[in-house]
């Protein structure tokens, strides 16, 4: 299959991965966050990192839509479906985020609460069609990448005067995120790592283009690849990146040049302009409260809004203290540095939200790379 196969041939992956070993200064150390979900996947599922010397190291992100979501936010879905008795929509992976009192969206619906897992807010938006006494409500997670989809949805309803349907919205931004990750007095005291540069999403910047990146790169002297996610996307990327930080150069590079451009998708851009506006703050599990970091539905969409409609208010909760994914989502710890990771916590009961989405770093790990940390005893 096109840009599949060709993209996924490990001896072009080892011949990109010796050029590594090669160009890699052998006195310093290289360390490279890979923001998106995706890329984390990616790397663990083909072994990337195996290819890679011992001083490039790969640092996992807050990529992951349902791993950066706060308790409190999904205290908020489980309340509306729980108290407010309506038909809440959201993705699969959201379902199982632990929440409060030993509560996920899937035990709410075990409480009989009515909570639909849907493909697209396409799907919520034809059950509020469908069930006109029903009030449904989409629980609106991820990137920039999904957020053009809601906008649309929203945009119809009020064309249609949909009544019955509104969106909890929580889609985060990620430009603001990375930015936050090198500069926040209050991610810094609870510990980051140093960093040598980023592989930039790949669907986020097919939204938005890699030009908001750029200013990112000159400003704190970082360079940024943006990278497709199949496996020589990512290790390319990382040669990329290797290059740069050995020409003292801070550049955004677009690798996934088949998807992406320097603007971005402009119509999409205009409808999320239009349906949403900037958050003041909004807090990211792992980072704390994140200035002007995630989008709210502007006062001419309100009666759309669920946190209008239902009268919401957002109340942070601490995450488990047995759980290190805020540690893990700032590149802080790995996996493997959790006490709970493989036993307690796994994909089929998940304590933290890492664990939780295939995209999760502790799931990824989990699936496949845990078996590699096991010492090999020879004879």
């Amino acid at each position: 299959m096109k840009y599949i196969d060709e993209y996924r041939d490990g001896d072009v992956a080892r011949r990109v991965g010796e050029q590594i070993h090669a160009e890699a200064h052998s006195d310093r150390q290289y360390s490279f966050m890979e923001f998106c979900g995706g890329h984390t996947h990616a790397i663990s599922r083909y072994g990337v990192t195996e290819l890679l010397p011992d001083n490039v190291r790969m640092v996992h992100g807050p990529g992951c839509p349902v791993c950066v979501l706060p308790i409190g936010r999904i205290d908020l879905a489980i309340r509306l479906a729980l108290e407010h008795d309506v038909m809440l929509c959201t993705y699969g992976d959201t379902l199982r985020v632990p929440a409060s009192d030993g509560l996920s969206l899937t035990r709410a619906k075990a409480r009989g609460a009515d909570i639909r897992m849907v493909y697209s807010v396409a799907d919520a938006l034809a059950l509020a069609r469908a069930h006109p006494g029903r009030q449904v409500v989409f629980f609106a997670i991820g990137f920039e990448t999904t957020t053009p989809p809601t906008a649309v949805a929203i945009a119809q309803a009020a064309r249609e005067g949909l009544k019955n349907f509104s969106v909890l919205c929580c889609h985060v931004l990620t430009p603001a995120a990375i930015t936050h990750i090198l500069e926040s007095p209050e991610v810094q005291q609870y510990g980051t790592v140093p960093l040598d540069g980023f592989i930039g999403p790949a669907h986020v910047s097919i939204i938005i283009g890699y030009q908001p990146y750029v200013a990112f790169a000159e400003g704190y002297r970082k360079p940024v690849v943006i990278s497709g996610f199949e496996p020589l996307d990512v290790i390319q990327s990382i040669l990329m990146l290797v290059r740069q930080v050995n020409e003292g150069r801070a550049e955004v590079e677009n690798e996934f040049i088949r998807a992406v451009d320097r603007h971005g998708n402009t119509k999409a851009q205009a409808l999320m302009d239009q349906v949403f506006e900037m958050r003041p703050s909004f807090e990211w599990r792992g980072l704390g409260e994140v200035p002007s970091s995630a989008l709210a539905i502007r006062p001419a969409y309100a009666e759309f809004d669920a946190e209008h409609r239902f009268g919401l208010h957002y109340q942070s909760v601490p995450d488990n203290k047995a759980c290190e994914c805020g540690a893990i989502l700032r590149g802080v710890k790995r996996p493997t540095d959790c006490k709970i990771f493989g036993t307690v916590c796994t994909p089929e009961n998940p304590v933290g939200s890492c664990m939780v989405s295939s995209e999760g770093a502790c799931a990824a790990h989990y699936t496949y790379g845990r078996f590699r940390d096991i010492p090999v005893v020879t004879a």
